[in-house]
């Protein structure tokens, strides 16, 4: 067997061809465009081969996956759309020489099969997975800002139907084996030490007829006719409008495509798809989000420092309040270590565990576990108002109020009850590290390690080491978070941190935009369109005024003026609005999704609202604070560089991924041009938009902040 080449082929005693993937020197199957002349070579041996041989199955050698799809590396050497249309071409053609070779042809898929991956399965006569929990298949070309290129968009639709293969193809998700089954896309699901032998059985069976995808009635009512299509794509365009708000051109690509094909037939769908795959290449939307893919990628080989991290085996949790509950959900969930929970009352302990056996639920009620799951992971977490089992807790995270002494007197806590070598991890918002750790004995055990809410969704962790934080005690939190699934930043210990630092400004910009008259739905409604998940006054009701109240003056006194907003959390306060969790604050809330704006806060905060800014004017204003904050951050090395910065902001507080996270953004801006935009807005507003030391000198200089 050729060790430098991807793809292996042997034909057994039983006239069976094997296809066997192997990319060299690779954890992952990938498909690269350097292999199609691998594959022509495999076509011309099984064409030659064809009157002896019964079949081909496709099979990976890879042990947990099978193709991830395709390497995103060779788009960003395409210097023009017609050079990544001819990649897109290219893939169609090899799929669909695959589709014609003239015997059964079977996809054998264990781990995940995504994008091209998924693709190249598509193009097979049958396709049978193994039902692993590592067996994912999808096409998530549009989280890229893309489409699928090698016939995705038209061999899809035609095998599981109109509505579930735009499910798919829109939001990029991927399949658990028995969903795939379920959905049509794979023909068995079966356990992974048989899948060789019945994807072999595929092939033997001369009678086997492909399983069709058991479409739903409503399927059967409006896609299977011209008049009924055309309102599927109507919906569909008008739902993805309002979702992406137009920030994201390959949505409309995708329908576009699909629609076209289904009315002028596969030859012409699949011209037209490779066509959109290669202006979608060179949009800045794609190259953004393609940016944010290699930054976590490249992350997820990084620990913070050069030491080994400790192996965790126990986690302990202080604080069963919201984010003490999730914090334990994940360690238990995603990292897979037995969890205590600590509280002073009973009452918080039992409500840490609700709040897990719900989320537990949710996942058995949407069938990804099973009841006996569900009692299996439950297992690991247990509770109760003393230290029992801390003795034996390699990580204890701390999650109770934001008080210094209360803080300071659990690390003593943690230090007369753990081991010498525990680590304590504060998850704290505002408090600086090295003030909590001021009166422990073993200051280099801890760290800060502050989530966001709610944490089982928010992707994001800092990782917030002190003067004496030792480097193992890093290096062992930030593997611990990327078991938990997150993706961690090392930050300075500064007020602040990183992502609450340039949020603050961002905030403080909208309070200045809705005190100067602004209607609050109209300063949310253009952060919206701009591409944030939440506006910025809906996100204060989130978060909680009383917490924006207490953070605020942290700010102001560790950073200094600038940091001053207006005048509003008092009045607010005393008016009982707290946001949500109270039932009121800038708007009013009527069960879990209903929300109307509170008119009364315009009298409260002796406002006249009228609308006198435009859209981009509103978001512009909110943004160049924060823009202005993460340079800061970078160089007072609160951050360790550029790309730690965009995804903090991105995975922190959605900072709109299609524009590649603040400075991706000003690089795409160009900075001289932000420059004079920050000093027009000295002009109008003041000097609170001055641009910083660092951008001015940037911008003379000609640098950006990415080569």
């Amino acid at each position: 067997m050729s060790e430098s080449k991807a793809f292996h082929l042997k034909i057994d005693d039983d006239s069976i061809a094997w296809l066997a993937i192997d990319v060299p020197g690779e954890k992952m199957n990938t498909l690269q465009s350097a292999f199609a002349s691998e594959m022509q070579e495999v076509f011309v041996e099984l064409t030659q081969s064809k009157s002896q041989v019964k079949g081909l199955i496709i099979h990976s050698l890879k042990p947990d996956n099978f193709i991830a799809g395709a390497d995103v590396r060779m788009l960003d050497s395409c210097t023009s759309a017609k050079e990544a249309q001819a990649l897109a071409t290219q893939g169609q053609q090899m799929f669909q020489q695959l589709s014609d070779l003239p015997f059964p042809v079977v996809a054998a898929i264990h781990g995940p099969c995504l994008g091209g991956g998924l693709e190249l399965a598509l193009a097979c006569d049958y396709r049978v997975c193994s039902d692993d929990d590592k067996t994912r298949l999808g096409l998530p070309e549009v989280m890229l800002g893309l489409l699928p290129g090698s016939g995705g968009t038209q061999r899809l639709p035609r095998l599981i139907g109109l509505l579930a293969s735009l499910d798919l193809i829109l939001t990029g998700k991927q399949l658990r084996a028995a969903k795939a089954k379920a959905l049509g896309v794979v023909d068995a699901c079966v356990p992974n030490s048989v899948l060789l032998d019945v994807a072999k059985r595929f092939v033997s069976d001369k009678n086997k007829k492909r399983s069709k995808a058991k479409l739903t009635t409503k399927e059967m009512l409006i896609s299977r006719t011209q008049l009924g299509r055309k309102f599927v794509f109507q919906q569909a365009s008008k739902k993805t409008e309002q979702k992406t708000r137009g920030n994201y051109p390959a949505a409309k690509a995708i329908l576009e495509v699909i629609q076209y094909g289904l009315e002028k037939g596969m030859k012409a769908g699949l011209q037209l798809e490779a066509e959109r795959f290669g202006e979608l290449v060179m949009t800045s939307e794609s190259k953004a989000l393609r940016s944010i893919f290699f930054a976590t990628t490249e992350m997820k080989k990084e620990n913070g420092t050069d030491a080994e991290p400790r192996k965790v085996e126990r986690v302990g949790v202080l604080g069963g309040g919201l984010m003490g509950a999730g914090i334990s959900h994940v360690s238990a969930s995603k990292a897979n270590v037995p969890v205590r929970i600590k509280d002073v009352s009973n009452d918080g302990v039992l409500n840490a565990l609700k709040y897990n056996y719900g989320l537990f639920e949710k996942q058995r009620k949407r069938r990804i576990l099973t009841s006996a799951q569900v009692q299996h992971e439950m297992m690991k977490l247990s509770g109760g108002t003393d230290f029992t089992t801390f003795n034996l807790a390699d990580v204890v995270i701390e999650a109770v109020f934001e008080d210094l002494a209360l803080k300071q007197s659990m690390v003593s806590d943690i230090e007369s009850h753990a081991k010498p070598t525990t680590i304590f991890a504060t998850n704290t918002s505002s408090l600086p590290i090295h003030q909590i750790a001021e009166r422990a004995a073993r200051p280099e055990n801890v760290v800060g390690l502050h989530y966001f809410s709610p944490v089982e969704k928010m992707p994001l962790v800092e990782v917030i080491p002190h003067a004496t934080t030792s480097d193992e005690t890093i290096s062992t939190v930030v593997s611990l978070a990327r078991k938990q699934g997150k993706t961690p930043i090392v930050v300075k210990d500064k007020a602040g941190f990183y992502v609450n630092r340039i949020l603050a400004p961002y905030m403080n910009e909208s309070a200045q935009v809705l005190m100067a008259g602004v209607p609050i739905e109209e300063i949310d409604t253009a952060l919206l369109n701009a591409g944030f998940p939440v506006g910025p006054i809906t996100l204060l009701d989130e978060v909680g005024i009383d917490i924006g109240a207490k953070i605020m003056p942290i700010l102001v006194k560790e950073l200094g003026p600038r940091f001053q907003g207006p005048d509003v959390f008092d009045k607010l306060l005393n008016d009982n609005r707290k946001g949500r969790k109270s039932g009121k604050g800038f708007y009013v809330y009527k069960g879990s999704k209903n929300k109307e704006v509170d008119k009364s806060v315009y009298k409260l905060l002796n406002i006249k609202p009228e609308s006198h800014l435009s859209e981009s004017d509103i978001s512009l204003r909110c943004l160049l604070p924060m823009l202005n904050e993460a340079v800061r951050c970078l160089d007072e090395g609160i951050i360790h560089n550029s790309r730690d910065g965009d995804i903090g902001a991105i995975f922190g507080i959605g900072f709109p991924p299609f524009l590649g996270g603040p400075f991706r953004y000003m690089d795409h801006i160009g900075l001289p041009k932000l420059v004079e935009m920050m000093n027009q807005h000295v002009e109008k507003y003041g000097d609170r938009f001055a641009p910083c030391d660092g951008l001015l000198t940037r911008a003379g200089m000609g640098e950006t902040f990415y080569p």
